[in-house]
C-alpha cells in the first residue's frame, strides 16, 4: 500500500489516468449513468481506492466522510452492488470531496476526472461493453445515441434518474456537447467518461473544455446545464504507440500517408466505368456492381456516402397512414397536420386537422416545454408523449393513458416536424389494460416483437420463481427434518449410549461388553409406598419429576451414566459404558449431590423435604443391550445385587459403602465413617461404611452451582472436562446442556430459567 505523501504525489504527476490507467477492467458509460443512481457509483469508488491505495486509506476516507458517517456499516460489508442500493448518486459526490480533503493539493475536477476514467473501465468491466460499442461508429454518433440507451435501460430501472446530453457538430469538426442533469458539481466526471470511451471504442483523444455553465432554462427536470467544447485528435493504437516514438519526422510522414487522396486519372476512369462502361450490364454479376459503385482508384473504398433521393414520392397519403399508423406531423405552432390510423383511433380529436397537438399530449421524456424550438434543440433525443386524460374519450377514462416513443424530424421544406413512434407497451398486460390488440401496431414495427419476447421473459422469470420458491420450501423442509432428526437422536441417546445407539440405527448387533471394575448407585425414596397411598397419583409424578429433574442434572455435572428408573429407585453407574479410572469418585460426589438435592424435594404428604437412601458398590459388571422393542442397556452381575442391597440396607439420607466402594475411596479426600458388620440378605454378613462428605469440594461445586470469588466477589463457572466433551454420549456429557432434558422439560412446561446454572462444574477428574 502506497503512504500518503505517495498517493499524493503520483495524482500530482498523473497523466491521463493516474487514478485509472493501470486497470484494464473494461466498463459501459450508460451503465455508468444507470448504475449510479442504484449505488453502482459507490462500489466503483470503493474499489478504486482499495484497490489502488489499500484498505488505509479507504478506512479514513469512511470515517472522515460526513455521508459515511451513519453509513459506515454498509461499506464494510461485502462489496456487492446489492448493498448499495439504497444509496443515491448525491452521496458520492461528498465521497470525493472527502477524498479531496484526505489528498490535499489535488483539484477536485482532477479527481473526478480521474475518477471518471476509472468509472467507464469499472463499467466495462460489468458487462456493457458491447452495449456501447454498437452505439455509434463515431463519437457523435455515440454521444448522440446515449440518450436512447439511458432511455431502454430505463425500462429495467424505472426509479434510474440518468443526465441528458445533447451535441451539436461545428464546421471547424468540433463538437458542443450539452450536459444536463439535477446533480450539481458532478460535471467534471463527464470528461474523464467521454475522454475514456473515445479512446478505447474510437481511438482518438478528445479534449474537453467548459464554454459555458448555466442553470436549466430550456428544461424542466433538470436544473444543471453545461456546456463542453469536444475538440479531437486521431492517435495510434495502443501497440502501434508502444512500437513506434513519436518524432516530429514520424508525425509527418504518417501524417502525409493518410493524407493521400486518389489521383485524378484512377478517379476519372472508375467514374466512366460506373456511368457506363464497355461491359455489359446483364453479365455483370451483382456483386461487381456492387464493388464498382462503392470502389474508386486501386481497390480503396470511399468514406463517405452519398444518398440518392427519387424526384417524386411514389407513396400516397393513404398507404403512408396505414403503414405508419403512429405518427404524426405538426407545424411551429403545433398545429397537427397529419396522423397515422392507429393513433386516431385512439384519440379521435386528432382527425380534427388543426387542433394543437399539447392540447392532447404532454412531453414526458426529455423533460422539456411542448415547444417547437425546445423539441429542435433535443431533436436527437427519444421522445415519449402521453395522452392527457380529460381529452380522451369516456372509454379511456379508467385506463391508464397511452404512452408513445419515438423520434422527431425536422422537415425544412414544409416547416413542419414528423414524429415518427410506437405505442411505450412492454407487457401483455400492459396492452390489455389499454384495450388494444396486437394488430393495432404495424408488422413492421418491432414493438411487437419486444411485447411477446417480454412476456415469454417474464412466464421464464415466473417459473424460476417457482422454482426458487419450491427450492426454499425444500430448504426449510430439510431444516425442520434435521431438527427432528435431532431430536430424535437426542431421545435415543438419552435411552442408550451413543456407541450403541449408533449400532443399533445401522443394524448392526450389539455385542454385551465386560467391565472390570466400575461403580453401581442405587438410591430411593423413604417410606415410598406409604407416600403413594396418601397421596394422588399426579402428585407422586410431579414429586419424582421434579427429584429426577435434579438428579439427572447431576449426571452430567460428574459425568456418570443412568442406567433407568423405576418408580422411586434411581441407578447410575461410573464407568460405564466409558471405561475411567475415577469411576468411584463421581458416583460418590453424585450421590453427595443427590443427597443434598432431595432436601429441596417436598413430601407431597407432610410437606416436609423428602429423604432417601443411598447405596454404592464397587466391582466388575457385563453390560448389553437386551430386547429390539424399547432396548435397554443393562447391566448384569452379582456387584448390581450387592449395590441394590446397600440401598435397601442403608439408613435415610446416609450414603451406604461396600467394602470395596470403601477402598477405592479410601485415599481421595474423602470423609468416611464405618458401621461395622451387617447381616446383608443373601449376603451374609458384611463390613459397610458411610460416606459423609468430600473434603476438598463444597456444595457449590458438588451440585453444580456457580462459585463465588472471594476475592472480587464476582461470579465465575468451569465446565467440567471441556475437552472429554466431545467423547461422551449425549446426555452424560459434562458442562455441555444436555438436549434431551431441555426439551423434555419444556414439554413439561418446566421453566428451565432457573436451570440456568444446571450445567457448569468446578470438578476436573484426573
Amino acid at each position: 500500500m502506497q503512504c500518503l505523501p505517495n498517493v499524493i504525489w503520483s495524482l500530482k504527476c498523473s497523466g491521463r489516468a493516474r487514478l485509472g490507467c493501470s486497470w484494464k477492467i473494461g466498463v459501459s458509460f450508460p451503465c455508468s449513468y444507470l448504475l449510479l443512481q442504484y449505488g453502482f457509483i459507490n462500489t466503483c469508488l470503493k474499489s478504486l481506492v482499495v484497490d489502488k491505495y489499500g484498505e488505509e486509506i479507504w478506512e479514513k476516507l469512511r470515517y472522515v466522510s460526513p455521508c459515511l458517517k451513519n453509513k459506515s456499516s454498509r461499506f464494510t460489508s461485502e462489496t456487492t452492488s446489492q448493498i448499495f442500493f439504497s444509496f443515491a448518486l448525491q452521496d458520492a459526490f461528498p465521497i470525493l470531496q472527502t477524498f479531496y480533503i484526505i489528498l490535499p493539493g489535488v483539484p477536485a475536477d482532477m479527481v473526478l476526472r480521474e475518477f471518471g476514467e476509472y468509472f467507464f473501465e469499472f463499467c466495462k468491466r460489468s458487462g456493457y461493453d458491447h452495449m456501447l460499442r454498437t452505439l455509434g461508429g463515431n463519437l457523435y454518433e455515440f454521444i448522440e445515441n446515449l440518450d436512447a440507451l439511458h432511455s431502454y435501460l430505463s425500462l429495467s430501472y424505472q426509479e434510474m434518474n440518468a443526465p441528458s446530453f445533447r451535441v451539436e457538430k461545428n464546421e471547424d469538426g468540433s463538437m458542443h456537447l450539452h450536459y444536463y442533469s439535477d446533480r450539481r458539481g458532478l460535471y467534471h466526471i463527464v470528461p474523464g467518461i467521454i475522454g475514456a470511451a473515445a479512446l478505447d471504442f474510437f481511438n482518438i483523444e478528445i479534449s474537453m473544455e467548459i464554454v459555458n455553465q448555466t442553470e436549466e432554462e430550456e428544461r424542466t427536470g433538470k436544473k444543471e446545464h453545461i456546456v463542453f467544447l469536444v475538440t479531437q485528435n486521431p492517435v495510434l493504437s495502443y501497440k502501434e504507440r508502444k512500437k513506434f516514438s513519436f518524432s516530429p519526422q514520424y508525425l509527418a510522414d504518417s501524417e502525409k500517408q493518410n493524407d493521400t487522396q486518389l489521383n485524378d486519372k484512377d478517379l476519372e476512369k472508375s467514374e466512366n466505368a460506373i456511368r457506363g462502361g464497355s461491359v455489359c450490364p446483364v453479365k455483370k454479376s451483382h456483386w461487381k456492381t456492387i464493388r464498382g459503385i462503392i470502389t474508386l482508384g486501386k481497390g480503396k473504398l470511399l468514406r463517405g456516402f452519398d444518398p440518392v433521393y427519387p424526384k417524386t414520392l411514389w407513396i400516397d397519403t393513404k398507404t403512408f397512414c396505414n403503414g405508419l399508423p403512429f405518427h404524426m406531423v405538426f407545424d411551429k405552432e403545433l398545429r397537427v397536420k397529419q396522423a397515422g390510423v392507429s393513433i386516431q383511433k385512439i384519440v379521435p380529436g386528432l382527425q380534427t386537422m388543426g387542433i394543437c397537438l399539447d392540447h392532447y399530449f404532454s412531453i414526458v421524456h426529455p423533460e422539456v416545454p411542448f415547444t417547437i424550438s425546445s423539441i429542435q434543440k433535443f431533436i436527437n433525443s427519444q421522445f415519449v408523449f402521453q395522452t392527457k386524460r380529460e381529452m380522451m374519450p369516456e372509454s379511456w377514462k379508467q385506463r391508464p393513458m397511452l404512452e408513445l416513443r419515438g423520434q422527431m424530424i425536422w422537415m425544412e421544406s414544409l416547416q413542419c416536424m414528423l414524429y415518427l413512434c410506437s405505442p411505450l407497451l412492454r407487457t401483455l398486460h400492459e396492452l390489455e389494460e389499454r384495450q388494444m390488440h396486437i394488430a393495432d401496431i404495424a408488422p413492421h414495427d418491432v414493438t411487437r416483437d419486444l411485447i411477446l419476447l417480454n412476456q415469454q421473459r417474464l412466464a421464464e422469470m415466473e417459473l424460476s420463481n417457482q422454482l426458487e420458491r419450491k427450492k426454499e420450501e425444500l430448504r426449510v423442509l430439510s431444516k425442520h427434518l434435521e431438527e427432528e432428526k435431532k431430536k430424535t437422536e437426542a431421545l435415543l441417546y438419552a435411552m442408550l449410549p451413543q456407541h450403541v445407539a449408533n449400532q443399533l440405527k445401522e443394524g448392526k448387533r450389539v455385542e454385551a461388553g465386560e467391565f472390570q471394575e466400575c461403580t453401581i448407585l442405587f438410591s430411593d425414596v423413604v417410606t415410598f409406598t406409604n407416600i403413594c397411598a396418601q397421596c394422588e397419583p399426579i402428585q407422586i409424578v410431579l414429586m419424582l419429576n421434579s427429584m429426577y429433574l435434579q438428579f439427572d442434572r447431576l449426571t452430567t455435572v460428574h459425568d456418570v451414566y443412568k442406567v433407568e428408573t423405576i418408580g422411586d429407585a434411581y441407578m447410575v453407574v461410573g464407568g460405564v459404558p466409558v471405561p475411567v479410572s475415577t469411576h468411584a469418585e463421581r458416583v460418590a460426589n453424585f450421590a453427595l449431590g443427590i443427597i443434598i438435592a432431595a432436601k429441596g424435594v417436598q413430601n407431597p404428604v407432610s410437606g416436609n423435604p423428602i429423604q432417601i437412601r443411598v447405596g454404592i458398590h464397587t466391582g466388575p459388571v457385563l453390560a448389553g443391550v437386551v430386547g429390539e422393542k424399547m432396548p435397554r442397556y443393562c447391566l448384569f452381575g452379582d456387584t448390581v445385587n450387592i449395590a441394590s442391597r446397600m440401598e435397601s440396607h442403608g439408613v435415610p439420607s446416609k450414603i451406604h459403602l461396600s467394602s470395596s466402594a470403601y477402598h477405592c475411596l479410601k485415599y481421595k479426600n474423602f470423609e468416611m465413617t464405618e458401621r461395622g458388620e451387617i447381616e446383608v440378605k443373601g449376603k451374609g454378613k458384611m463390613h459397610t461404611y458411610f460416606l459423609v462428605r468430600n473434603k476438598t469440594a463444597c456444595e457449590n461445586e458438588i451440585m453444580g452451582r456457580p462459585i463465588k470469588d472471594l476475592d472480587s466477589g464476582r461470579e465465575s463457572a468451569q465446565s467440567f472436562q471441556e475437552d472429554r466433551a466431545e467423547m461422551v454420549p449425549s446426555s452424560h456429557q459434562t458442562g455441555r446442556v444436555n438436549l434431551t432434558y431441555l426439551y423434555l422439560l419444556k414439554q413439561m412446561h418446566v421453566n428451565t430459567t432457573t436451570l440456568s446454572v444446571l450445567f457448569c462444574s468446578s470438578f476436573s477428574y484426573s
